[in-house]
């Protein structure tokens, strides 16, 4: 068992993700239940002749527990004596995606569960299911820091559990090598009967590592990007009002901090307008001055009344001002900034998720931060093939698909590669005409 404490390990955000009917939401009640996070009356809410359905647990909707399947995410907290957890429960069907993908964009962790029995478990060199694949890559693509494999069902392979364990071990290396994944470790497990989820057994499947809890408990989580210059955007904007006392006459902008340390006397330029200001105060959520870490919110008042509205930006400046903004309807190239100027032409990764395909010469609605900005698709550069991991020639991403891409924005943001930072280094792509969610774009 890991030996932190609740007062200096970090809460752990982990999903579960993986094919249809892969055991998720049976993990999770198995987790809330041998874990004793359940109440007695929860537990004979879920109960069935004596035995409870540990699904039951996360499938809140009525049409999934209509269906046995899981459409939206549902998330449980639970926590034990060395430390505290915020599960979410990825659908597995390919048409919810987006709602994986949600998920996976802050978790710390994701335990991709596979079926022992789907598989031609015999084969050394076996195949896994398409939606293992995609679903790892793209917990890959999204920079989850730690994953774990997690073979299922193989309490109903008898005998012949060490040996499919063996094998679907083998190709789950194999495909974790080539897709560039580092994985923390793969364990075999019984969701069902609670093999190796909470208690270990040791020895089954030839196996004699951690339990899944105690594997979850070791894992780190997700370190602030304290380490990068300020980057601020704006949710709201309070204006004077009855803690004006505190705000010493000035607006109050509030939001989470993105990356860096918010702290007084810091000089910032507003993105767009390109105005500079020193910051004067800045509050806690309680409304106590201090210094603010990157993924806490914050209060933030300037020495001077500057134009900051809602989905403008307060960076740290630091580096040489940016072009002016385009014209509103300037969609011509431009050369690419060298530092973290104002962005307009961005590289990205895209995981597409409209059922209408993506295209080169659409525009869409980019959400960057809270800050709106339309976004044409310059080029498809290749599609991945999620079989092969070859990347392929390709002229539209269709619904489920990854791929390079191309964007050319309307106006500069402040971008990051992903790989830097998750706030800056992402971006939601929305329809314009039907402002569904169409795709995850994380910037390379």
């Amino acid at each position: 068992m890991a030996t932190g404490n609740n007062d200096h390990q970090s809460a752990l955000k982990f999903i579960t993700c993986g094919s249809v009917d892969d055991g998720k939401s049976t993990l999770i009640g198995r987790l809330l239940v041998d874990s004793k996070s359940v109440l007695q009356d929860q537990l004979a809410n879920v109960s069935k002749s004596g035995e409870a359905d540990l699904a039951q647990f996360t499938d809140g909707l009525s049409a999934e527990r209509e269906q046995g399947i899981t459409i939206d995410v549902a998330y449980r907290y639970f926590n034990t004596a060395d430390r505290k957890f915020i599960i979410g429960d990825a659908p597995g069907h390919e048409q919810y995606t987006r709602n994986m993908v949600t998920a996976a964009s802050s978790a710390d962790a994701a335990v991709v569960l596979v079926d022992a029995t789907k598989l031609q478990w015999q084969d050394p060199q076996l195949k896994l299911l398409p939606q293992t694949r995609r679903h790892s890559l793209l917990c890959h693509l999204l920079r989850v820091p730690s994953i774990v494999f997690a073979v299922n069902k193989l309490d109903a392979l008898g005998d012949d559990a060490t040996t499919a364990f063996a094998h679907i071990q083998g190709a789950l290396e194999a495909f974790a090598q080539d897709a560039g994944i580092e994985v923390a470790t793969i364990v075999p497990i019984s969701a069902l009967k609670g093999h190796n989820v909470v208690e270990s057994v040791t020895g089954w499947c030839g196996y004699t590592g951690l339990s899944l809890l105690d594997i979850l408990e070791e894992l780190p989580a997700t370190p602030a990007e304290t380490a990068l210059p300020l980057a601020f955007p704006v949710q709201w904007v309070e204006k004077f009002s009855a803690s004006s006392d505190t705000s010493q006459g000035r607006r109050i902008f509030w939001g989470r901090v993105a990356a860096g340390v918010a702290q007084v006397g810091q000089t910032v330029k507003v993105l767009p307008s390109g105005q500079t200001a020193t910051v004067a105060q800045v509050l806690s959520t309680t409304r106590k001055p201090g210094t603010v870490q990157a993924g806490h919110s914050a209060g933030m008042v300037l020495d001077r009344e500057v134009d900051v509205s809602r989905g403008d930006w307060l960076l740290a400046l630091e580096l040489p001002a940016a072009a002016s903004a385009p014209a509103d309807d300037d969609f011509s190239d431009s050369p690419a900034p060298t530092s973290l100027a104002p962005s307009r032409e961005l590289s990205v990764t895209v995981a597409w998720m409209d059922d209408e395909p993506l295209i080169a010469g659409r525009v869409y609605w980019a959400l960057h931060g809270h800050r709106w900005v339309k976004a044409r698709v310059k080029r498809i550069v290749h599609r991945l093939d999620i079989n092969t991991l070859a990347e392929d020639n390709a002229d539209a991403l269709p619904a489920n698909s990854i791929g390079h891409v191309e964007l050319l924005l309307q106006e500069g943001i402040a971008a990051r590669p992903f790989a830097v930072s998750r706030v800056l280094g992402s971006l939601v792509l929305v329809d314009t005409a039907s402002h569904k969610t169409a795709g995850a774009a994380l910037i390379n």
